[in-house]
């Protein structure tokens, strides 16, 4: 990154701030980008690099010190999403469900025993996680989902499959959600945290991707496992203001890796198109090619600059910040998008060979896109705060 540009990046972080970002940064190019290549080709998930988050206090930065996390603040955290995701979609993943659904959600609702139980193992990277909440016919309509959960002596029946599952193979927790009545919609929702590898009736299968082949993605089936009374999260019904709390934050974690992803398509991006030669000259003395760096850079330091203020609103103690977190989210997704676009455009046809990463940057962007609620559901929910048909 020029200097220009590293300025601009972290031009309003505070010492403790850039520390992080250049602690990060440093690690995940020299212990991450090495094998990152060599994993998507053989298909591989990178357990043994996401292991060497928890060591590092990269596991838990949204846990208090209390139960192991290494929690400074909320821009800290997006930093850390932002460097890693930079470089692996599928390690900060790891680190972006772990904080931001199921450690976020056990802070806010769970018991002191859940507490107790699970945030230590997340935090040291023992316990990675998974959330269980798309279906098959439908992700960002959560109301109207399919999986149900039955009261019974001791705990619960859950039926119903999940699909897009991360890290599912990995993880020794699972944040589900299931309907404890279908006809009361998102009043009918509950949460619960499950140990998969103590729990029948739970069964997993390979979900077949296109891209993101090292995160092994998954579909769960749950067909009448049983889990223990100690196994919900909040209230029976009130599942939903449990994924409310958590939507704020994980769309901050999410719209923070797009940042990092459009940062990556820029760093491959520039230099490239000073290298490439064309009718004798760099073609980054071309003017077409200078217009789309120039809007690469736009696209990137704009998502970032909404990015960074959300975190400061939640470092800042507001409560819920939904119009906020889904103009971040909608700008970030959207310009690692086109950024991977344009950069596949500055490359030409060696962005779809094996050699060159752009290409697979492009699929991983669009699945960031898709995350975290579509585009056209963050466009809805922006006009109707605009037009107060929705209130904060």
């Amino acid at each position: 990154m020029s200097s220009a540009l590293e300025r601009m990046s972290d031009f309003d972080l505070n010492d403790d701030q850039r520390q992080v970002r250049k602690f990060v940064k440093e690690f995940a190019e020299k212990e991450i980008l090495p094998h990152v290549e060599e994993y998507e080709r053989e298909e591989k998930y990178p357990l043994d690099l996401i292991q060497k988050l928890g060591p590092l206090g990269l596991m838990g930065p949204m846990i208090p010190e209390e139960y192991g996390g290494s929690f400074s603040d909320v821009v800290s955290y997006g930093i850390i999403c932002e460097e890693l995701a930079r470089i692996d979609w599928v390690v900060a993943s790891a680190v972006s469900v772990a904080n931001s659904l199921a450690a976020s959600s056990i802070l806010n609702f769970g018991t002191d025993e859940q507490k107790q139980r699970w945030l230590p193992g997340i935090a040291s990277g023992a316990t990675l996680c998974s959330a269980l909440l798309t279906e098959p016919g439908g992700g960002t309509d959560l109301g109207n989902m399919a999986s149900t959960a039955t009261k019974v002596d001791g705990g619960y029946r859950l039926t119903g499959t999940k699909v897009f599952i991360s890290h599912a193979a990995y993880a020794g927790l699972f944040f589900c959600v299931a309907s404890m009545d279908l006809s009361k919609k998102h009043k009918g929702v509950t949460a619960f945290l499950i140990d998969p590898h103590n729990t029948e009736g739970i069964t997993m299968s390979d979900f077949p991707m296109r891209t993101l082949k090292r995160d092994n993605l998954a579909e769960v089936h749950m067909d009448n496992a049983f889990v223990p009374d100690e196994a919900l999260l909040g209230k029976e019904g009130a599942g939903f203001p449990v994924l409310g709390a958590a939507l704020d934050t994980g769309r901050f974690s999410v719209a923070a890796r797009c940042v990092g992803q459009a940062q990556r398509c820029l760093d491959l991006a520039i230099p490239y198109a000073m290298e490439r030669k064309a009718f004798g000259q760099p073609i980054g003395e071309f003017q077409m090619i200078q217009q789309k760096i120039s809007d690469m850079v736009c696209r990137t330091e704009q998502a970032r600059l909404l990015v960074y203020r959300l975190g400061r609103m939640k470092d800042a103690g507001i409560g819920r910040a939904s119009l906020e977190s889904s103009l971040a989210k909608l700008n970030a997704s959207q310009a690692a998008v086109q950024n991977a676009l344009d950069g596949m455009q500055v490359f030409g046809g060696y962005s779809c060979t094996e050699e060159y990463e752009i290409g697979r940057l492009l699929l991983e962007a669009k699945s960031l896109e898709f995350g975290e609620g579509t585009s056209e559901l963050h466009n809805r929910l922006i006009a109707e705060f605009a037009l107060g048909i929705r209130k904060q």
